[in-house]
């Protein structure tokens, strides 16, 4: 019955649509993050290559735990195929823009099913410049307990979901937000 509620939940997730950030494992598999923000004002043309960082739910609950910095991490969860997601991720570009060399990581954790990660979700990242920005979840791999685990809001139920972290503050977004809606919640961490 479990395994029946929990595929029905994914296939809820699959249907209802409601910083630069690099991911690497050190010799300890601890997840670590870096970024690399020119320090200029240039704007590079050249295309970054996709490369594909899958996450465990084990090693996304690390990474969405509290880090011990002042820097502000933004997630964004999101698929291709989500009409709101694609309407809101306009806003989360610019304001990495706008934000270049402050401490703060966006990360888009992407939910699309497997198969269309090296397809769809690959020509996105590409069109829209976000290849280092985005990991990849399997969802078949969420369970409930998960979700009970990282948000107080958020059951995955529907996307998209924003999560934001500066050490002990969290805010959670559950549906789409406009660009001013955006602005107001990174200025709230400030």
């Amino acid at each position: 019955m479990k395994k029946l509620t929990f595929s029905l939940m994914i296939i809820a997730l699959l249907s209802a649509c409601k910083k630069e950030t690099k991911i690497t494992k050190n010799e300890e598999n601890k997840i670590e993050d870096s970024i690399t923000i020119p320090e200029s004002n240039e704007t590079v043309e050249a295309a970054v290559p996709f490369k594909k960082i899958e996450l465990s739910p084990e090693e996304t609950t690390k990474f969405l735990g509290k880090q011990n910095s002042d820097t502000l991490y933004v997630n964004n969860f999101f698929a291709t195929w989500c009409g709101p997601c694609m309407q809101e991720i306009p806003h989360f570009k610019k304001k990495m823009e706008e934000m270049k060399g402050q401490p703060v990581k966006f990360t888009f954790v992407d939910l699309d099913q497997k198969e269309d990660w090296d397809t769809k979700v690959k020509a996105f990242a590409e069109k829209e410049n976000l290849s280092n920005h985005i990991v990849f979840i399997d969802g078949s791999k969420l369970t409930p307990e998960f979700f009970k685990a990282n948000f107080k809001k958020w059951d995955g139920g529907a996307i998209p979901f924003t999560f934001l972290r500066k050490g002990d503050k969290t805010d959670e977004t559950l549906g789409s937000m406009s660009e001013e809606m955006l602005a107001e919640k990174l200025n709230s961490f400030k």
